[in-house]
């Protein structure tokens, strides 16, 4: 089973490196893209012994405990089997 975890800067912190990229969109004229916000992507490979929900609580406890600064950061993951 492998989870897929996104970490972005939460909606109130200001997020430079997306701003960076959304103006070089807007100069380079591609059209329809309002915003951007950068982040992090994470893909952990869980042992085969895991049930679904054991799997769950443990990547959610991961995510939100080592690869989220709960300051700044929120974070979302799926998990595939």
């Amino acid at each position: 089973m492998k989870a897929h975890v996104y970490v972005t800067l939460k909606r109130t912190v200001l997020d430079a490196q997306g701003q960076t990229v959304a103006d070089a969109l807007h100069r380079m004229q591609y059209r329809g893209v309002a915003d951007v916000r950068q982040g992090k992507y994470f893909v952990l490979t869980l042992d085969d012994g895991l049930e679904h929900a054991e799997a769950e609580a443990e990547v959610g406890r991961i995510a939100r405990e080592v690869l989220t600064n709960p300051v700044i950061e929120e974070c979302s993951f799926r998990l595939e089997d």
